[in-house]
């Protein structure tokens, strides 16, 4: 949770005159993310019973053979609370040694309904089944344009960014009202817009060099906005896959502080440590509190019980 990895841990023990090891530290990691593994994969199966969800990766380095070697975290978050959905929020993260789409399809093989993703090609074998569809993000078409106008000044990159804009501005006032009142609003005045843009876009096309960044800015943005248009007639889908970046932040931080993972298994008990992690500050819940409540009941426990130990039922009954 605070991205300290477990040499420095050992350091800041040490100067309190406590002896603890960092091997000793990592094998206390690796039992508990064992013990701890059956609840991870039950907030697992709650991420997947939902009608959509948000899906990313980001690299991660593991140690190999006296190098390091490339890995990935995935990670798959279910969030109903932008449209006043009664379940509570979870995220789920998985670990593999590389970057195949065959993961994401053996992670959601089980899952039916819409995926929020970038425009990441192995994300397209969980699409080809039929029971999973596809919605595009407009933070990355966004993105795009940012980039071109930072670096070159592009007047027509910035009011590719004013005209996304209005679109934010539609999902600010969508913001937490149930699914039917989110489609009317997004009806009335979000899809004006889109048909605009689209419609600028491709007039701008012709008028600039093919080989330019801002020409890939658009062309990537007229590709992207025919998977985007599903969320303005489902008030239960988002325009855009932040749910899933945010979950990805820890990661991001962790790395620089730990720089890799020390095998297979270190990546598998960090996937489990962050699906608990993350899943307890997503409901309110502190999770040294939480776990500490569960390490000290799921060794008894029984596991067609595991509700009860989620970290929203611990909310429920310190409340």
């Amino acid at each position: 949770a605070d991205h300290c990895p477990l040499y420095r841990q050992s350091q800041i023990f040490g100067r309190a005159g406590i002896d603890l090891d960092r091997s000793t530290l990592a094998e206390w990691v690796g039992k508990s993310a064992a013990l701890l593994e059956p609840l991870a994969d039950a907030i697992g199966r709650h991420v997947r019973m939902g009608q959509a969800i948000f899906a990313d990766d980001t690299p991660i380095r593991m140690q190999a053979k006296g190098k390091c070697a490339t890995t990935r975290i995935w990670t798959y978050v279910r969030d109903e609370r932008p449209w006043a959905g009664n379940d509570p929020p979870a995220a789920w993260y998985q670990f593999s040694t590389d970057r195949k789409g065959e993961h994401p399809a053996k992670h959601l093989a089980k899952f039916k309904g819409w995926v929020h993703a970038d425009g990441y090609s192995g994300f397209n074998e969980l699409y080809r089944s039929g029971g999973i569809s596809e919605v595009a993000c407009l933070a990355h078409i966004r993105r795009k344009f940012t980039d071109v106008f930072q670096s070159e000044g592009s007047v027509t990159a910035e009011e590719a960014i004013k005209r996304i804009a209005g679109l934010y501005g539609v999902e600010k006032e969508a913001r937490g009202q149930p699914p039917e009142d989110r489609v009317r609003l997004r009806q009335a005045n979000a899809r004006p817009i889109l048909n605009d843009l689209d419609a600028w876009l491709q007039a701008q096309l012709p008028k600039i060099s093919g080989k330019s960044e801002l020409a890939k800015a658009i062309r990537y943005a007229l590709t992207r906005m025919k998977k985007l248009r599903p969320y303005l007639d489902h008030g239960f889908l988002e325009a855009d896959n932040n749910s899933a970046e945010r979950a990805m932040r820890c990661v991001a931080l962790g790395r620089k502080n730990f720089l890799f993972v020390g095998s297979k298994g270190g990546g598998q008990s960090a996937a489990i440590a962050y699906t608990l992690i993350e899943t307890a500050k997503l409901n309110g819940v502190d999770p040294q509190a939480w776990l500490t409540h569960v390490l000290g009941r799921i060794a008894d426990h029984k596991i067609t019980r595991l509700d009860e130990l989620m970290p929203w039922s611990y909310a429920a009954e310190a409340a």
